[in-house]
């Protein structure tokens, strides 16, 4: 797995690799969409993905709310919100939800998390929470670059303050998010692989492609040895410690399709 050497370009990648490649891990804002919008490039590069039978599962640090339309409608085996705390998808007609925490746990952290939101605002100068906060149920996400601008120094406060609260934080393109408990991306993946293929993710982890562009993507291209920046990561090199073996040219929805183009190829032989 590559962790300090920067990434080789996508187009690198092995014909036999790509072959072998079993299915898809996505992040969605500025991989999947690009101004929060899912370009017709990128929803074309993900039907091709289905009707190849490669499943694409989006893990996200996006609440429940928000997600829940694009689990309906964009042609995706599932996404897991809010960092691994959160399962939506399909069954026949029907859209299953499903969480990491039990619902106790779940109404005992309500209270903390409204707490330590209270305590960011108090304490960072300019902090906002995000826009889709009425969305979440597990966590918590301060707005620094989709509506709202914090300073480096101000996103460095909110994950400090997160953290003296005990809560895990993680810093994407958009948003600052904490939460309390030991989920992540990476367990959030290993379970709905399992719950919807019924297989171990760990099993395969050469075989599945993790597709990012954030510092909070780190701990999933430490993991997959097939792991893929779009082009816009390099935004984030100065505060990259972990990167992906792989970047693609384009940047956002581009990207990813550069990505979904070379697995469907490389099985149209």
């Amino acid at each position: 797995m590559n962790m300090t050497r920067p990434p080789r370009p996508w187009s690198e990648l092995p014909a036999e690799q790509a072959r072998s490649v079993v299915g898809v891990l996505t992040d969605i804002d500025d991989t999947l969409t690009t101004e929060g919008h899912i370009t017709p490039e990128a929803m074309a590069a993900l039907l091709a993905l289905r009707h190849a039978h490669l499943p694409v599962i989006a893990i996200t640090g996006r609440p429940m709310g928000w997600s829940e339309p694009f689990a309906r409608s964009w042609p995706l085996d599932a996404i897991v919100a809010e960092n691994g705390a959160v399962a939506l998808f399909r069954d026949g007609d029907t859209l299953q939800v499903e969480y990491a925490q039990d619902p106790a746990t779940r109404e005992h952290n309500a209270r903390r998390l409204h707490e330590v939101a209270q305590r960011v605002l108090r304490e960072v100068p300019g902090a906002t929470c995000s826009q889709d906060s009425p969305g979440r149920v597990t966590d918590i996400a301060i707005d620094h670059s989709e509506f709202a601008r914090l300073s480096p120094s101000q996103v460095e406060q909110v994950v400090r303050v997160m953290q003296q609260e005990g809560m895990n934080a993680t810093v994407s393109s958009i948003h600052i998010n904490g939460w309390f408990g030991e989920h992540t991306k990476l367990t959030g993946a290993r379970w709905i692989v399992q719950r919807l293929l019924g297989r171990a993710l760990d099993d395969d982890t050469a075989r599945w492609v993790y597709v990012g562009d954030s510092t909070n993507d780190q701990l999933m291209f430490g993991h997959f040895p097939l792991s893929v920046g779009v082009a816009n990561l390099m935004h984030f090199a100065a505060q990259l410690h972990t990167w992906p073996t792989y970047i693609t040219r384009g940047e956002r929805g581009h990207g990813f399709a550069e990505v979904a183009h070379a697995l469907v190829n490389s099985r149209a032989g």
